[in-house]
């Protein structure tokens, strides 16, 4: 059964850094392309950042571009490490997989960017 568990969200003042993990069971996920996503307040959920299997690299929203940065060890975690966060950044972020024919999620980890 997959499991995807995020964690590391919180409050930050603009311009500041935040890493969140998504720490995954039943799955390998150096195997897999792994996914971040976040929904704001009254929006979609929105694509963020994917990392693909072995060394296929990695894609970005052109919201996050030079600022976040995906990344994964071998087996069980996904990282996302967010720089020169903004306000506009705040949502909830969802680590996500495409594995057996279905979508999983996580439960999501809350990060607000305000003064």
């Amino acid at each position: 059964q997959v499991q995807l568990v995020e964690s590391g969200g919180g409050l930050v003042q603009p311009g500041g850094s935040l890493r969140l993990s998504c720490a995954t069971s039943g799955i390998v996920v150096s195997s897999l392309h792994m996914s971040w996503f976040r929904q704001a307040p009254g929006k979609e959920r929105e694509f963020v950042a994917r990392i693909g299997p072995g060394g296929s690299g990695t894609d970005y929203a052109d919201s996050v571009k030079g600022r976040f940065t995906i990344s994964r060890d071998v087996v069980r975690t996904v990282y996302l490490q967010m720089n020169s966060l903004k306000p506009e950044d705040t949502a909830i972020y969802y680590c996500s997989v495409f594995y057996r024919g279905n979508q999983h999620w996580g439960q999501g980890t809350q990060v607000t960017v305000s003064s």
